[in-house]
């Protein structure tokens, strides 16, 4: 039987890659890449719901899939999988989009392989198999959980996703111990809405630590990096235990405070509406080398010019490594969508523009601190600036959200980690010769 030739487009955050990569691991050996539209047997287009400019993004990809199937030779199948499926219906999106031919949620993600099969005229596809890795030799996510219980007043994700719902131990183990010691991935990424809630659905005491104590002594496990750590979850206790552990597990802590103003976190309904100083001082005294990231929502229904001048102060007093800001965008059917005190998108980009401003020269000076310096960069791909340019991370860089590392040398190859000099620091990327 042919191999079936696969398009993929794989929208928004790593959760859905992973679901992406899930599903092109049940074609296994029957399964062949396409490098576009028209030469494929099934387009798959993986999309993102979570904001407006996500939905947008998403329906223009769609659109211009459309407008190519109707050029190929050989019209392909078109799948639309994910979470604008889940949070508008297939019905509604039926109605305006007939040129799809199979509609995927996220809601039934285990029904993913049997409904592409049967589409495809494989009916074997009934189960769930080894994961096809679309993020090269250096890294892959590993997704412990789905869904969201948290109930912030402005995030759609728990209407699209459902409550959540931690994946079993044994399978997480076993799925890790794939990807490193027979695909010889050198870094795992673990990521989940809130990874610090793992495992209290079922019904493990610290879940997290549990999780962990089984994947430090993965053999060929380089570095284990954490995603989404909820402040509320990182307690003093998770973080003495995190301390303990060392190597591989990456002292960088990935944390979606949101604002800084108590009154603001209150009305987001953040299940961490305190001081968020006291988590990350709580952090830094666990690991006073933490590599430190999180997101900010400017102008959100309320904020006051004394509102965000706390939060610049706090982001000025804090000194984040990576820093990463979002115009609050009113969503249907989220409280926060009916609140009054809508904030102009005019002040909402002013003030996303000043806090990234002052990001910028708090990463560029963060930088310098680093040339001269010799550290381990794991390696990814060419450049494609010149011949013997290579694009890597180091320690404190994670995949797809941070700063690089530029590196050569004559030992420099995708999926290595090499030892390398920082010879010149930029905003935030580095540049490095191994």
């Amino acid at each position: 039987m042919p191999k079936v030739r696969v398009h993929t487009i794989s929208l928004g955050c790593p959760k859905n890659r992973v679901d992406t990569e899930r599903l092109l691991g049940v074609l296994g050996r029957s399964f062949a890449p396409a490098e576009n539209v028209a030469g494929s047997d099934l387009v798959l287009i993986n999309t993102c719901g979570f904001i407006r400019p996500a939905v947008e993004e998403s329906i223009e990809t769609i659109l211009a899939a459309v407008r190519e199937l109707a050029e190929a030779p050989q019209r392909p199948l078109l799948a639309v999988a994910g979470c604008l499926v889940s949070r508008y219906g297939q019905a509604d999106l039926a109605a305006d989009l007939p040129e799809v031919d199979l509609w995927l949620s996220t809601r039934e993600l285990e029904t993913w392989p049997g409904l592409v099969g049967a589409a495809l005229g494989r009916k074997n596809l009934d189960a769930l198999g080894p994961r096809r890795l679309s993020t090269g030799p250096g890294y892959a996510y590993l997704k412990v959980s789905e869904g969201c219980s948290h109930r912030c007043a402005f995030c759609t994700i728990p209407g699209i996703r459902g409550r959540h719902k931690s994946r079993p131990l044994d399978e997480l183990t076993r799925e890790a111990r794939l990807l490193v010691e027979r695909g010889g991935v050198p870094e795992l990424v673990l990521v989940g809405q809130d990874v610090t809630s793992y495992g209290r659905d079922l019904g493990l005491k610290d879940g997290l630590k549990h999780l962990l104590d089984r994947l430090m002594p993965i053999t060929g496990l380089k570095w284990l990096r954490l995603m989404y750590l909820y402040p509320a979850g990182l307690t003093g206790g998770l973080l003495k235990h995190m301390a303990g552990l060392g190597a591989p597990l990456l002292p960088y802590f990935d944390i979606p405070l949101q604002h800084a103003h108590p009154e603001i976190l209150s009305a987001m309904g953040r299940p961490f509406a305190k001081d968020p100083s006291l988590v990350i001082d709580r952090v830094r005294t666990h690991f006073p080398e933490a590599a430190l990231r999180t997101s900010l929502i400017v102008g959100y229904p309320g904020e006051t010019e004394a509102h965000f001048k706390a939060l610049k102060d706090f982001v000025a007093r804090t000194r984040f490594t990576h820093l990463g800001v979002f115009p609050y965008h009113q969503e249907e059917g989220t409280p926060a969508a009916a609140l009054p005190g809508q904030v102009a998108q005019g002040v909402k980009t002013r003030r996303k523009n000043a806090l990234m401003k002052l990001q910028e020269a708090i990463s560029r000076e963060h930088l310098a601190t680093l040339v001269g310096q010799r550290l381990e960069v794991l390696v990814e791909e060419p450049s494609p600036e010149w011949p013997g340019l290579f694009m890597g991370r180091v320690w404190f860089q994670a995949p797809e959200v941070d700063g690089v590392t530029y590196v050569s040398g004559p030992k420099v190859r995708p999926g290595r980690m090499v030892q390398a000099d920082i010879e010149q620091a930029q905003s935030y990327d580095l540049v490095a010769l191994a």
